[in-house]
């Protein structure tokens, strides 16, 4: 399995580019290059390598709808209105990413008040439709936290979601060995329940103090 991880680069430029870098899968071989930075790129305040990167041009939540985890219809724009949501774009057979980013999620929100932890919405879209049925979602979600939502449904739809709000994904790839390539971006938005759009970006690495210190301002509608 191979998993390449395309993650948002974090400049204060007006406009900047993705660019693809390679995250090592089980089977041991990396891949690098620059990507094409398809749909809009991300304008932010702070400089590289800060938690908690605040957008200059908020991304509005994305209009898609999808089957969650539990085999129901899901609108995301509908079913998270008025809740803080985080939301990520990856795949249940990722080897290291996608499980260390929803698990420091996860171990924050544990740190949360009752309150604050049955407001927020962590939503996990998955790129690997295909693989991530709804059975395999609740089981992968449910072993980090039974609330987190798992998406799954048709690719396009999901990649043009995903292109809305920065989000670089490409359809998985069997290579000759019978390994599986995923593109999909690294970076967790985080949507501000007082207006549903995107003010904050987190880029991969992120660690569950640094969610667990943001948290109670993104629930509050602030600003980390």
């Amino acid at each position: 399995m191979r998993t390449t991880v395309k993650t948002a680069a974090v400049t204060l430029a007006a406009a900047c580019a993705l660019l693809l870098g390679g995250c090592g899968g089980s089977g041991g071989s990396d891949t690098s290059g620059q990507g094409s930075g398809s749909g809009p790129a991300a304008d932010v305040s702070t400089a590289a390598g800060q938690p908690g990167t605040l957008l200059d041009t908020p991304f509005s939540k994305p209009r898609l709808k999808l089957t969650d985890n539990k085999g129901k219809p899901f609108d995301l724009v509908k079913q998270t209105a008025g809740h803080p949501v985080l939301l990520f774009f990856g795949y249940t057979h990722c080897p290291d990413v996608c499980p260390t980013t929803m698990s420091d999620i996860a171990l924050a929100k544990s740190k949360l008040p009752a309150a604050d932890q049955a407001e927020l919405r962590v939503v996990f879209v998955t790129t690997d439709p295909d693989r991530d049925t709804p059975a395999r979602l609740t089981e992968w979600l449910g072993a980090m936290d039974k609330s987190f939502i798992g998406l799954t449904g048709d690719f396009t739809t999901i990649e043009n979601a995903a292109r809305s709000v920065g989000v670089g994904i490409a359809p998985p790839v069997k290579e000759k060995d019978g390994s599986i390539t995923v593109t999909h971006g690294a970076e967790v938005l985080a949507f501000w329940p007082k207006d549903d759009k995107a003010h904050v970006l987190y880029m991969s690495g992120t660690t569950a103090q640094q969610y667990a210190h943001d948290l109670p301002r993104l629930i509050r509608s602030e600003a980390p």
